[in-house]
């Protein structure tokens, strides 16, 4: 089996990717401060702000492949602290570039939908970027910085992503639901419309575009493009949840540290055109029951 590297493999993202990862490749993972139990994964601990520890890294493991999912991936907390994520999601994705390019194996890096401003949806890989946070131009700057590095690099825009929480890192609906489940009202925006994707989805098409050597820019969202609101009702009708406390609301009401774009729904058709499938909402949530 080849050897894959994942970073970030306590977070959400990494922690199921691991999971769909190990059924074809050896896989190894790094994680910064938090392990996780993860069968069948080799787990080091590394901080990939320093590049010679993450070296030792690839020196013992000698990886066929990395998927770069390492992130300070919350917006509120980029816009707070600007020096602090632009080390993890700007510096360490250099570093990860750097060692890809010595030993010339294929990087898929995370990117986000929140490169755009969201007045122009739907997104092809294509249209010039717009950030309007941090953490959106952090992120464009670490593409831009890793392309100028390393040419064997997949670009991977990822939309807002559910499902499985790992032990140290939820997604976006845990939090939704225990609400629902103790009575309590949860008010989500009529006005944010994104394309969904759950974990397990996004991880199958992270291993596409390493398996097919994809360079360059790939959008992989899901297949519909959904309102938070209209996602809340979706998950408490599969659920069986109370859908009378889901209040609608919309963005201008809630003051927020960084600006959100109304509307960062991607265009998919590259990577569909290339075998990536996502299920409907609907599907994907049952899944993840």
């Amino acid at each position: 089996m080849k050897k894959l590297l994942v970073t970030g493999a306590s977070g959400f993202l990494g922690w199921n990717l691991c999971q769909t990862a190990s059924q074809q490749w050896e896989v190894s993972g790094t994680y910064f401060s938090q392990k996780v139990n993860l069968p069948k994964v080799n787990l080091f601990k590394s901080d990939l702000r320093k590049y010679q520890e993450i070296a030792e890294v690839f020196k013992t493991i000698k990886p066929d492949a990395v998927i770069h999912t390492a992130a300070a991936a919350k917006p509120n907390f980029c816009q707070t602290y600007p020096e602090e994520s632009y080390a993890i999601n700007v510096t360490a994705s250099i570093n990860i570039a750097r060692l890809c390019n010595e030993y010339k194996i294929p990087c898929a890096f995370t990117s986000t939908d929140l490169v755009f401003d969201g007045k122009n949806p739907f997104y092809k890989e294509s249209d010039p970027v717009s950030p309007i946070c941090y953490y959106g131009e952090q992120k464009v700057t670490a593409e831009t910085k890793m392309s100028e590095i390393t040419e064997d690099l997949a670009l991977c825009r990822m939309p807002l992503m559910f499902g499985r929480a790992s032990p140290v890192s939820p997604s976006f609906i845990q939090g939704m639901i225990s609400n629902l489940k103790e009575g309590k009202a949860i008010n989500l925006f009529t006005d944010e419309f994104r394309t969904p994707a759950s974990a397990t989805t996004a991880s199958a098409g992270l291993l596409l575009a390493i398996e097919q050597e994809i360079k360059g820019i790939l959008h992989l969202g899901g297949k519909e493009r959904i309102s938070r609101y209209q996602f809340g009702l979706l998950l408490a009708d599969i659920l069986s949840l109370p859908k009378e406390l889901i209040k609608p609301g919309k963005q201008a009401d809630v003051k927020m540290v960084a600006k959100r774009s109304p509307d960062t729904s991607l265009d998919n058709s590259k990577a569909f055109a290339l075998g990536y499938q996502p299920l409907s909402l609907k599907q994907e949530l049952k899944a993840i029951q």
